[in-house]
């Protein structure tokens, strides 16, 4: 079992450093580089993982899919995204999980980026940990709100938040990942890491530091809103795509799915709000006009509408949510996770979320086979 002393509040001094080479992280900084592991390296994972080995990192990515991991093995990743200066091809290093127990053998991890569907959180978790240096962390770049599942097996201090927003990622083929949005840069922060408590922290700062590879990346101090932020997010698309078939851009284009989906995210930020939550703004925009839209104020249904039919103009028509791309390939969404959650939140208050129920009910109803993913099956969710 890999050892190390306690973490302090700052986070570990990563104990394995190498000369920056040109243009890798850390360039000129004396920044050293950490171990870093890739857990679930699906759609997410692969893209980041891609993005740190070209920037000179080792990350091992670690997945369960025989197929991906031997494509990784034999060819490494090819990341394609909506413009030709985002294309490329990097050499990785790939176990299958059977293979973990090898890495016993090895230096402990300083960070493992934590990437699996919600309801894999703990058995990520628990594959991972022997292999995590005592003074090391996990972070949960994940959808929905894990972090103190993570923290279940991690303990909360080795434990950080990530969230990763409007990443639109597609693991399409083994080996090969898609992202089918504009990169943030510098007008859309993507990932934002976060401590449980809310402080800014130096583990915090280098894990940011090491995802701006990717794309961009900050410290946040509010990583619960954060989280509720992307949960309304994902609320309001996710499972409309996972129970009609649709893309993300015919979603958006269809007037009725459109105000469906507004007025899901709506009832996700008033449930989050009434919770406590300071919750940060949704795919770009004000919480308060989705939840006013999602009341019927016109003024800011027209607001939202707009905003959101611009967005979706910035992505590929072939983007696909991330449970809809899991309902045409057969597997279990997270929809208890997302919708589901909102829906548990609102009892735990006394109050009630009939919309996101109602598209909890739909999507475990296709997810089960009995019902096709149709666009028609918008009709089931009621008035």
């Amino acid at each position: 079992m890999p050892g190390g002393k306690s973490v302090s509040a700052d986070g570990p001094a990563w104990r394995t450093p190498r000369p920056a080479r040109a243009g890798q992280i850390g360039e000129n900084s004396g920044m050293e580089h950490p171990r870093i592991a890739i857990v679930s390296a699906g759609a997410v994972g692969a893209y980041i993982g891609a993005h740190l080995a070209r920037a000179g990192q080792d990350p091992v990515l670690i997945d369960a899919w025989p197929a991906h991991v031997e494509a990784m093995r034999q060819q490494g990743l090819s990341v394609t995204g909506t413009t030709p200066e985002e294309a490329f091809d990097t050499r990785v290093r790939a176990l299958h999980v059977s293979d973990v127990p090898q890495l016993a053998r090895e230096a402990p991890f300083d960070i493992a980026l934590v990437c699996p569907k919600s309801y894999d959180t703990e058995w990520a978790a628990m594959l991972i940990r022997p292999y995590l240096a005592a003074d090391g962390v996990a972070v949960s770049v994940q959808n929905c709100m894990n972090d103190e599942r993570l923290a279940g097996v991690m303990g909360w201090a080795r434990t950080l938040g990530c969230v990763a927003s409007k990443i639109m990622v597609d693991l399409f083929e083994p080996g090969r990942v898609h992202r089918g949005v504009a990169k943030g840069g510098a007008d859309y922060t993507v990932f934002r890491v976060g401590e449980a408590h809310g402080r800014v922290t130096g583990r915090a700062t280098r894990v940011a530091r090491l995802l701006e590879s990717a794309d961009s990346a900050r410290v946040t101090t509010n990583l619960w809103g954060e989280r509720w932020s992307k949960l309304a997010a994902n609320c309001m698309e996710n499972g409309l795509s996972a129970a009609t078939g649709m893309s993300g851009n015919q979603v958006m284009r269809s007037e009725p799915h459109r105000r469906t989906l507004i007025r899901l995210a709506g009832e996700a930020v008033r449930i989050g709000q009434a919770a406590g939550y300071a919750v940060e703004p949704v795919v770009g925009l004000p919480p308060e006009k989705f939840a006013l839209a999602g009341a019927g104020d016109a003024q800011a249904l027209a607001f939202v509408e707009d905003a959101l039919v611009r967005q979706s103009a910035k992505r590929a028509d072939t983007q696909v949510a991330s449970m809809g791309q899991d309902m045409r390939k057969g597997r279990r969404t997270e929809i208890e996770f997302m919708n589901g959650h909102v829906v548990r939140t609102a009892e735990s208050l006394g109050l009630q979320a009939p919309l996101n129920r109602a598209l909890t009910e739909l999507v475990l109803r296709v997810e089960r086979g009995e019902l096709a993913a149709a666009p028609s099956n918008l009709a089931l969710l009621g008035d």
